[in-house]
């Protein structure tokens, strides 16, 4: 019986201090950053405890999804990682398939949503590797609404409103430029339907979905920010504000930075009882829900 490959792909992440700055490299496409862009990086790290999390997490996803997969059919299944923006890259991780003797592969993106910018990329990234590498590589579109996601968002809002009573829940993805979006981008479309379905599975009454993390350009990224957000729900008086990452499945620098520091902070300061959900990281659960994803996608012969 052939293998199939899985080719887990994560958006990635430096390793340790003196790795941020090819990281960031990497992102501006090879250019450096400044040094102030650069000092502003770091301090995001070290306002986190000076560490890496996204890795870890990263891999326990990955053991997970393969502990799940052999469950489904022991030695059918070969799981490896390939990030976008750090080591293993996407084409480490299809090179690594094909040394192994593989031929057909899922690529399984660690987020919900499709977004050209986003998914989208990490897909044609693993084509075009495949191409090179004598490996066929399909990849997962979305899944922004699996059961068991649906499920384990739901559960989340519900615990984080027992801390909060009846504050809005606003569901968050990382933000994208504007003109993604005019050019029909399906990535809005799915994080609302996300939310719809975990505010029906929560029989949520008051909600709306919010932006995060945009990024520092010149083009206008889709809003609202959640912090305009924090602002607004303060002003108006309302009793508190639940925030649901779920355009992110781990606890890495958006989520811990953006929502637990700079988000918590301002809430603080406006006197708004604030709550953030948990990630789901590497739930068994979601990971096995993912396992049948990609069995679906890839029978075996």
């Amino acid at each position: 019986m052939q293998r199939v490959g899985v080719l887990a792909m994560a958006y990635g992440t430096p390793l340790d201090r003196a790795d941020i700055a090819a990281y960031y490299t990497d992102i501006r496409r090879g250019h450096p950053p400044s040094e102030e862009q650069l000092a502003a990086l770091v301090a995001r790290y070290d306002a986190i405890g000076g560490t890496f999390p996204l890795r870890e997490i990263t891999d326990a996803q990955l053991d997970r999804l393969q502990a799940a997969l052999d469950a489904l059919s022991p030695e059918g299944f070969t799981v490896v990682l390939g990030t976008k923006h750090s080591s293993p890259s996407i084409t480490d991780g299809v090179a690594a398939l094909a040394a192994d003797g593989i031929s057909r592969a899922v690529g399984l993106v660690l987020a919900p949503h499709w977004s050209t910018v986003s998914v989208g990329q990490y897909a044609a990234q693993a084509a075009a590797a495949g191409d090179a590498h004598g490996v066929d590589v399909e990849t997962v579109p979305s899944w922004h609404l699996l059961p068991a996601y649906v499920d384990f968002i739901a559960d989340a809002v519900a615990d984080a409103l027992a801390d909060v009573p009846g504050a809005e829940v606003v569901f968050t993805a990382h933000s994208v430029p504007v003109r993604v979006v005019t050019m029909g981008d399906p990535y809005p479309d799915q994080v609302r339907e996300t939310a719809e379905a975990v505010a029906a599975r929560a029989q949520l009454t008051s909600w709306s979905v919010g932006w995060q993390s945009a990024g520092r350009t010149a083009d206008p990224w889709l809003g609202p920010d959640v912090l305009d957000l924090v602002r607004d729900r303060a002003a108006a008086g309302a009793a508190g504000l639940v925030v649901c990452a779920c355009g992110f499945t781990a606890d890495h620098l958006e989520v811990a930075y953006d929502l637990d520091i700079e988000a918590a902070a301002l809430a603080r300061d406006v006197g708004l009882p604030f709550a953030r959900t948990r990630s789901v990281n590497a739930d068994a659960g979601v990971m096995s829900a993912l396992a049948d994803v990609v069995s679906r996608a890839s029978p075996l012969p």
